[in-house]
């Protein structure tokens, strides 16, 4: 499909004028002020979105709590039903959102029509947990039954961040909606358009004020939503700064705290590789092709064994050469554009400081030269050699397409500079060697590891990180029960 056609598909997917989904219906803010959204890869803007506050976070959650109720006691295979047909919703519309999201977030579409599946599955794989929320028995003494029940928190406040739109947006409300509670989703103000356009789509599956959208920029509407009284339960996709704000915002109520945050992600290569594929995982792993690098947990520190560094070096500066750079909406763009000038601007800061603190830019660094860029936050893929662990390049979270190579002789060593991060979301380890894989493993400080390969999530296992990457664990029934509460029943029988 030629790129023109793309392009007037998706800006017919653009919402006129969006309102925010309170109680079931479909408002403006109740100041009636909005807030700009842009397509970062040409500066265009697609759409004025309710500026949501106080009093609009306030609406949300008393229409929460209304739904609470009756939500909370229907049956749980019947929400799991129900979830699932907003997982049927997505993957019907998933041309349409993928192009939305090419277009506000400036990924590439294919890799946002992706996304749009990939939250339709994950509503699936709730949806069919929905019998797993259980209690236990426990042995008790005498004519006693002791056993316990899960629970709904009630009011759920859910905040995303722009990387993946949808797939955030839909994949992240089935877990808290199959477990009984009610939702109030806070999309990013950069790109909050495919949110509401869900909100649309799956009109009449819900009832009203079981799931809410609020729209806002700045952080007045998320710090609302996490302070007000009545949201028991925040869960916060985002950087490690906003993590601490959150926690800070929910103590004086002790609410519940899930944090999926940051990353400086290690990849170890063990000399005993095939290095054709470990290149390719280091691409993958990046993320060069999915969000241009501004994913958590992308594995931005590529440690090479001295023995194969320069061979594998250079393979991997001709494969990321090699990468598709250009418009979001071309059906061959592997790469799109940054988010925004803000992230523009941080990216060549952190490229700059790079080359001040003595490393050696091998290829990228700037930015796309060319009309069809000239408007938009491009940035080549950008690799460093002769990286060490005493820079800041090595040890920050970039979230843009930096990666830095770090040469290594000894295990020891290179297992300890892995670790010499406040982070440990993710890691990558390559050698075929399982003995030495798996001791490396489990001595690497990170919540989720790939042996020989990168980047992929699996259904089921438990996403979340260590150290300052985060609380808690998403994608698997963790993430199910951790919107319940458990509760203890103690009986005592009469003979």
């Amino acid at each position: 499909m030629a790129t023109g056609t793309l392009a007037q598909m998706a800006l017919a997917a653009v919402p006129r004028r969006p309102q925010m989904l309170i109680g079931g219906k479909w408002v403006d803010s109740d100041s009636g002020e909005t807030f700009a959204t842009f397509n970062p890869a040409t500066g265009e803007k697609l759409a004025e979105v309710p500026r949501g506050g106080t009093a609009d976070v306030d609406r949300s959650v008393q229409a929460a709590q209304q739904a609470f109720p009756a939500w909370s006691r229907t049956e749980a295979r019947e929400r799991g039903k129900l979830v699932a047909r907003i997982a049927d919703k997505l993957r019907e519309h998933a041309d349409e959102l993928g192009l939305l999201d090419a277009l506000d977030s400036g990924n590439p579409y294919k890799a946002m029509k992706g996304d749009a599946i990939l939250a339709a599955e994950f509503l699936d794989y709730f949806a069919g947990l929905a019998l797993e929320i259980k209690g236990d028995t426990i042995p008790s003494p005498g004519n006693t039954l002791n056993f316990t029940l899960r629970e709904p928190y009630g009011v759920v406040g859910r905040i995303i961040p722009f990387n993946h739109p949808i797939y955030f947006a839909g994949g992240k409300i089935g877990a808290p909606l199959v477990a009984g509670n009610t939702v109030i989703l806070k999309p990013a103000e950069q790109t909050p358009l495919s949110a509401l356009v869900m909100g649309k789509l799956i009109e009449g599956i819900l009832p009203p004020g079981v799931l809410n959208i609020v729209t806002g920029d700045g952080p007045l509407t998320g710090e609302t939503l996490v302070r007000h009284s009545g949201v028991r339960k925040v869960a916060l996709t985002g950087g490690v700064e906003t993590g601490r704000a959150v926690m800070r915002n929910a103590a004086d109520a002790i609410k519940s705290v899930t944090l999926e945050l940051g990353g400086k992600n290690p990849m170890i290569v063990f000399p005993d590789v095939n290095l054709e594929e470990a290149v390719e995982s280091a691409v993958a792993g990046m993320n060069f092709g999915w969000c241009q690098g501004q994913s958590c947990g992308s594995t931005s520190r590529l440690f090479l064994h001295e023995s194969i560094h320069d061979s594998f070096l250079e393979k991997l500066v001709a494969r990321v050469r090699r990468i598709k750079i250009g418009s979001p909406l071309a059906e061959d763009t592997e790469m799109g554009s940054l988010i925004s000038r803000d992230q523009y601007d941080k990216v060549m800061g952190y490229i700059e400081l790079g080359k001040k603190e003595g490393a050696r830019l091998v290829t990228g660094g700037k930015k796309l030269a060319g009309e069809e860029f000239a408007r938009g936050f491009f940035v080549e893929p950008t690799v460093f050699d002769g990286v060490s662990m005493s820079m800041r390049l090595a040890r920050e979270e970039i979230f843009g397409p930096v990666l830095s190579v770090l040469r290594w002789s000894n295990r020891e060593q290179v297992i300890a500079e892995a670790n010499q991060v406040v982070y440990g979301l993710t890691a990558s380890i390559w050698t075929n060697d399982i003995s030495l894989a798996l001791d490396t493993a489990r001595r690497v400080e990170a919540g989720y590891v790939w042996i020989n390969g990168s980047s992929r999530h699996f259904f089921g296992a438990p996403f979340g990180g260590y150290k300052q990457s985060g609380l808690g664990k998403e994608e698997s029934l963790e993430e199910l029960l951790s919107y319940t509460q458990v509760k203890n029943i103690n009986v005592n029988v009469r003979p």
